[in-house]
């Protein structure tokens, strides 16, 4: 997990050094835990957080403090532990009643190129809350929607493959054997996002750990 995180470090780092501002995605779920508490960690190297944006891959219909909340695990390992300004973190809101409304008001604060996106990957091969066969892995137009998923909670938000598409920098993280399949099925298998949509980040960095990449035939 902290190559992960000295990925993200270099990549805000380069992107600060070039540009005023570093626009950062991060994904939720409970894969990347340890690599937020890393970056937050006093063996971390310094990150001008006041030139940092947060933004998130995708998010829960609950209330940002409810245990599920994407938002709510980056603020307990991350954000409530470095010194970021609360004006720079933009969550999805979740809670809202129209979720619709709250897809097309986060479209709106998306910049239009994300500087860093670290995806995750499920056992099924799905990233953000793009999960095979979705109708929202074909959108060429909205930049966040409504999706109803497969896993619970079923009812979430998520950028779409245009995000993902035009990212400066973008990661892929997946641990546990349980991802072994659709890591062979990403990395090996033929090109076919709608099936196995975690293939929208091939061209990104992979950080697999030995029981995720046990299964797969090439070098790693």
């Amino acid at each position: 997990m902290r190559r992960v995180a000295a990925w993200l470090v270099d990549g805000i780092r380069r992107t600060c050094a070039a540009r005023d501002v570093c626009r950062v995605a991060l994904a939720g779920g409970e894969t990347p835990r340890p690599v937020y508490a890393a970056l937050a960690g006093p063996h971390a190297k310094p990150i001008p957080w006041d030139r940092v944006e947060v933004f998130f891959t995708d998010e829960r219909a609950v209330p940002p403090t409810d245990p599920h909340s994407n938002f709510s695990m980056v603020r307990e390992t991350l954000l409530a532990h470095v010194p970021i300004p609360a004006s720079q973190v933009h969550r999805m809101e979740g809670e809202r009643a129209d979720l619709a409304a709250a897809a097309r008001d986060y479209d709106a604060l998306l910049p239009a190129r994300l500087d860093v996106l670290l995806l995750g990957m499920g056992p099924d091969g799905h990233t953000a809350s793009l999960f095979p066969g979705d109708a929202s892995l074909a959108e060429r137009e909205r930049r966040v929607m409504p999706v109803v998923v497969t896993k619970a909670p079923s009812r979430r938000l998520t950028i779409t493959p245009p995000v993902m598409a035009v990212a400066r920098r973008v990661a892929v993280l997946a641990t546990g054997s349980e991802k072994a399949d659709a890591a062979v099925r990403a990395l090996e298998g033929p090109y076919n996002p709608m099936e196995v949509p975690v293939q929208l980040g091939l061209a990104g960095t992979w950080f697999l750990d030995r029981a995720a990449a046990a299964r797969l035939t090439g070098p790693t």
